[in-house]
């Protein structure tokens, strides 16, 4: 079954790295013509000199203003996926003011600036993934601000699936589990706090980062026309026995 993307353009924040690094290459091999956002431009033009078609916008989405006069510019939209996030991992009892607030302003806040500023760009058939995390359906050890942000994340998923489907713009959202990105690999390097973890995941291990770029771009493509409003965990069978 091939998802064709091909002439479709397709904005992914949170390029710089990991899940979002590596969809932008994929979906550019596809023959999307891909937009990559991100605030680090050291990533984002090496992601240039590696897929020269690729155009890239480096802003700080965090910034309301910045992120709309950025994309406020562009055309037609086909596909967006939110995928710009920080992860603060604390005890509830140490989070910071300014953790809970770089939390929101990242991982809630810009990714519904960047649809408010998008949607009205896009047109029958067009596309919205937002990257949540299984972390937004179950509760995690010492990811309280995290958690609330990504279940926020699922929150406006439905929410626009309800308001953008009349105009047959589908929403959805994936959820994984860990996936090792260098974050991912950062955040659950720590053997004590990683294997009670994987112990829960009936496939034994953590996901990997091409494990969550094939969904992505199979509910952008055309080949997921009638589904809308979800939150796909992406999770081994964590949630089958938890």
């Amino acid at each position: 079954m091939e998802c064709s993307l091909k002439g479709k353009t397709i904005v992914v924040t949170g390029a710089g790295q990991g899940i979002g690094n590596e969809l932008c290459r994929t979906l550019d091999q596809l023959g999307a013509k891909v937009i990559a956002v991100s605030r680090s431009p050291g990533p984002l033009e090496a992601l240039k000199k590696d897929c020269p078609k690729i155009e890239i916008i480096q802003v700080d989405l965090s910034d309301w203003s910045a992120a709309r006069s950025a994309l406020g510019a562009l055309g037609k939209v086909d596909g967006l996926v939110n995928n710009a996030a920080i992860a603060v991992i604390k005890p509830f009892l140490e989070l910071t003011e300014g953790d809970f607030d770089s939390t929101f302003n990242v991982n809630v806040k810009a990714a519904f600036n960047v649809a408010q500023v998008l949607v009205p760009k896009m047109e029958a058939g067009a596309s919205i993934v937002n990257v949540s995390s299984l972390a937004g359906l179950k509760a995690i050890h010492g990811h309280c601000a995290y958690s609330m942000s990504k279940a926020a994340i699922d929150g406006l998923t439905q929410n626009l699936a309800l308001e953008l489907g009349p105009k047959k713009i589908r929403v959805n959202s994936v959820n994984p589990t860990v996936i090792l990105t260098r974050m991912g690999r950062d955040n659950w390097s720590d053997p004590a706090k990683a294997d009670p973890l994987k112990a829960k995941i009936p496939l034994g291990r953590f996901g990997e980062v091409h494990e969550v770029v094939e969904p992505i771009i199979y509910l952008l493509s055309d080949r997921s026309s009638f589904i809308n409003g979800h939150s796909l965990p992406i999770e081994g069978g964590f949630l089958a026995g938890n």
